[in-house]
């Protein structure tokens, strides 16, 4: 079986984790990466044996035959980038979050709709195997009906020292965290016609905000909470792990601290270690974020191969960033606002 042959854009400060995912991927492997800066291209480069460097993105695509390209920039770059690979007629990975605006993600998707050409969007959280155990439970029928949710990732972590950037934006914790939170309630509880969010800054040295709580009125039925904080003190550091709590008909599930699930349902009472796995190239605590890495990218390369849109396709992810600025708009308003239909 051939394997797929993918280049890399951008090497900063969470790609790394994507070169090592592509590592483990089985029918895929990154041939060429781009980045701007040198040094920092040499350093990943050298430390992960890959080659053909390239300053120039489009010099990377017309030079190397490719079969997709994996976009690990900044919000900034992603739809000039984006649009590029669609240029050139290659499927696209983007880094989250996919876009600035509704009209710039909604731009890309109908870039790659005209392509005929799959776009899948790197929102990993909800490829956590902790996240995937709850999915497979509420699925299972376990707990009927789901009515109730909380999502939680609440932390003092210090996220800054490794991204300085993100203390620098007017806007910050639902836009880089709090997007991957919505995506998970979306992901168990299914699209929400409604938000009503709250927000907070108690960091003084930090531009945007670093509290955000949110009620979703999901389309089914279901309420769900939504609430994330970098500026929450716990005897016992959580970070990077979202706690998750669902109540269905016919009982409870509580995702909590140390991926300790309990399922209270029709089966009874039942407990169980969802611990990701600890990956060679991993470290703790971000273990459980990188082994989810490698389990989207996975997705993508059979996705690739089967011909079946990404579970986290650009169309999928449009509803994401709806939620995340209609959070905002609600934040601003204090009213419940419901999201935008960007493709409509």
């Amino acid at each position: 079986m051939r394997e797929f042959r993918g280049g890399l854009i951008g090497c900063g400060f969470f790609a790394v984790n994507q070169m090592h995912g592509w590592h483990d991927v089985e029918g895929a492997g990154i041939v060429a990466i781009c980045d701007r800066d040198p040094e920092r291209l040499a350093e990943v480069g050298d430390q992960l044996g890959v080659e053909h460097r390239y300053i120039d993105a489009a010099e990377m695509m017309a030079a190397e035959e490719l079969d997709f390209v994996d976009i690990a920039t900044t919000v900034q770059s992603h739809r000039p980038l984006v649009e590029l690979a669609a240029s050139r007629r290659l499927p696209a990975i983007c880094q989250k979050p996919f876009a600035s605006s509704l009209d710039d993600a909604g731009a890309m998707v109908k870039a790659y709709a005209e392509a005929g050409l799959p776009l899948m969007v790197h929102e990993n959280f909800r490829w956590q195997s902790p996240i995937r155990a709850v999915r497979a439970v509420i699925e299972a029928g376990e707990i009927g009906t789901p009515f109730f949710g909380r999502i939680s990732f609440r932390s003092a972590y210090d996220v800054f020292s490794g991204q300085p950037y993100l203390a620098t934006g007017k806007r910050f914790i639902i836009e880089d965290l709090g997007i991957h939170i919505l995506d998970i309630a979306r992901f168990l509880l299914g699209d929400a016609a409604r938000v009503d969010a709250r927000t907070a800054r108690v960091n003084p040295n930090i531009a945007g905000e670093d509290v955000a709580t949110m009620l979703l009125d999901h389309e089914d039925g279901a309420a769900s909470i939504v609430d994330c904080s970098y500026a929450t003190r716990l005897a016992k550091e959580p970070f990077p792990e979202t706690l998750i709590e669902i109540d269905g008909s016919e009982g409870t599930i509580r995702l909590m601290q140390d991926y300790r699930l309990v399922v209270t349902g029709r089966s009874g009472v039942a407990r169980k270690d969802v611990s990701p796995p600890l990956l060679p190239w991993a470290s703790r605590p971000w273990h459980n974020i990188q082994e989810s890495v490698v389990a989207i990218q996975q997705h993508w390369v059979d996705c690739l191969r089967s011909g079946r849109e990404p579970a986290t396709s650009g169309t999928d992810n449009l509803k994401t960033l709806a939620l995340v600025e209609a959070a905002y708009e609600s934040a601003e308003s204090r009213q419940p606002v419901e999201p935008a239909s960007p493709l409509s």
